[in-house]
């Protein structure tokens, strides 16, 4: 379910109901008459689901990380913020902008919902900006011709669905201005290809580069799909260390 659609009606029926009865209602009840429970639990909700709504919306939303695709960055179980307002203010659940501030940069880990089924949101990192020639050749990625900067970092071990071990090479990454970690299974092989991004769209892949399912095998995410940039993990169940951490 969209949940800015649901948390949306919720708003208009609850305000509503207020509206009713402070207009109609209210006139005909008896002096100090006990107000119908619908209009004393529509007053109580509305201002709530208005201050959350209001908060969804334009500054920050919560999303949890449901697989291992952008490991090590992030991990199954982390519960993470997206900035809403960075790149601009959208229309609540339509998603269009209507005030522009900023743009998608490389190398910057965005949420956004899903181009074949815009009910699922995904999150991956942004490779190619409009008008990038962006090549995926042996596992290196190259935009505009020039290598993207990578350095060993020894291996990762993790727990693979089907609890299968994995061992695999953890390698960073230097795209625009964030330096992060990969991971590169050398046993999987590459996916190689090259695209020209489209105006207004954007190529982005996980972190976890051979588990990954993004723009290599999907295509582009479209401007109007972008939800915001995620920026901080503020919760995870089972690694309380990871709480508080910047999203790079």
């Amino acid at each position: 379910m969209n949940f800015a659609l649901f948390m949306l009606v919720a708003l208009a029926l609850t305000g509503l109901v207020w509206l009713i009865d402070s207009l109609v209602l209210r006139k005909s009840r008896a002096s100090g008459a006990k107000e119908p429970i619908l209009v004393e639990y529509s007053k109580s909700f509305f201002p709530v689901i208005l201050a959350v709504f209001l908060i969804r919306s334009f500054l920050v939303e919560p999303f949890k990380i449901p697989s291992g695709s952008m490991m090590p960055t992030l991990l199954v179980g982390d519960f993470i913020l997206v900035n809403k307002f960075t790149y601009g203010l959208r229309v609540p659940v339509a998603n269009n902008t209507f005030i522009e501030v900023n743009h998608p940069q490389r190398g910057e880990v965005v949420v956004f919902r899903f181009p074949k089924d815009p009910s699922l949101d995904y999150i991956k990192r942004v490779v190619g900006v409009p008008g990038d020639h962006v090549e995926y050749r042996n596992k290196q990625i190259f935009v505009n011709g020039k290598a993207v900067e990578q350095q060993e970092n020894g291996y990762y071990d993790y727990v693979a669905p089907g609890l299968n071990q994995m061992s695999v090479r953890r390698v960073i990454e230097q795209l625009g201005d964030h330096k992060h970690d990969i991971l590169l299974d050398d046993h999987n092989p590459a996916v190689d290809g090259e695209v020209v991004v489209p105006q207004g769209h954007y190529f982005v892949m996980g972190d976890n580069r051979d588990n990954s399912n993004d723009s290599r095998f999907w295509g582009f995410v479209p401007d109007q799909n972008i939800v915001g940039r995620a920026f901080l993990i503020w919760w995870n169940f089972d690694k309380f260390g990871r709480i508080g951490t910047h999203i790079n």
